[in-house]
């Protein structure tokens, strides 16, 4: 069944989703956080107190799938991740539980696949503070060619100086297997006949995963290791991650705004974009 380009606008209704300090701890397990790391991967270390990584609210605020449905059957083997961003309006608890509405707010033909934008909007369930917000984009291989807008052309790109931090991180051969613990079971990452479907040789890294080891990148570098300081994060994904790889993290800071590039060990760019931090 072809996309709906009609969906734009669509909303899903309000859905309500918790976490406790164990979906926390092994979340950042899953983005490589560990024993150098106490704050966010145990709750009972002697003098620290336990504390949530940032990119957490890309799995915390997954919204009601309400939105999407509206745009049609799509065949997850097709499907990239092609961006994500998020802002925090506070420091994420160690528990909680929010209310998300998500709304498709675009679908752009970009010939040779479609490219949907979802924005979700998730809020304190019992004060109705917001909590966090994010926008995510999503590439359908094969689904252009409809007549749609092409939808912005700007391109994120890292700036041709030298960067003025960079740090390198060892993902493990098993991340992924970790990683889709926290609500990722998309068997792209674990299933190899599923990730031959899509063209890989073997299953992938989530892209959100690769995403959340640069955040913790940014985080300890950029914020002294402080949740509080680190306010947004923007990010688009250029290159796919096999478990097992290594991954240098470059940054350029501009004031309270840093740009970064993901790169893989053969140098490639998997991830660029930029980062608010106070």
């Amino acid at each position: 069944m072809p996309i709906d380009p009609t969906a734009v606008g669509a909303t899903s209704d309000p859905i309500e989703r918790s976490w406790t300090s164990k979906d926390a701890l092994l979340y950042a397990v899953g983005v490589g956080a560990g024993t150098e790391e106490l704050a966010f991967t145990t709750e009972n270390s002697h003098g620290v107190e336990q504390q949530v990584l940032p990119t957490f609210a890309v799995i915390a605020g997954l919204g009601g799938g309400g939105a999407m449905r509206a745009v049609g059957d799509v065949d997850r083997s097709k499907l990239v991740h092609g961006e994500q961003a998020f802002t925090l309006h506070a420091p994420i608890p160690v528990e909680g539980r929010v209310r998300s509405v998500t709304k498709v707010v675009g679908i752009y033909d970009k010939g040779s696949g479609a490219v949907i934008e979802t924005e979700t909007e998730s809020v304190d369930a019992e004060t109705h503070e917001p909590r966090f917000s994010n926008r995510s984009s999503m590439f359908i291989r094969g689904e252009g060619g409809f007549g749609g807008d092409r939808g912005p052309s700007q391109r994120m790109e890292a700036p041709e100086r030298a960067p003025d931090h960079t740090v390198a991180y060892q993902t493990r051969p098993e991340q992924a297997l970790i990683y889709r613990l926290s609500g990722d079971r998309n068997p792209l990452h674990s299933d190899p006949a599923f990730a031959a479907r899509a063209g890989f040789d073997r299953p992938i890294l989530h892209g959100l995963c690769t995403y959340g080891f640069t955040g913790r990148a940014l985080l300890h570098t950029l914020c002294d290791s402080d949740p509080a300081r680190f306010h947004a994060m923007s990010g688009r994904f250029t290159s796919p991650v096999f478990p097992g790889e290594r991954l240098e993290v470059a940054m350029w800071v501009d004031g309270d705004e840093a740009s970064f590039e993901t790169r893989g060990e053969d140098g490639r760019g998997v991830l660029v974009g930029t980062c608010t931090i106070g």
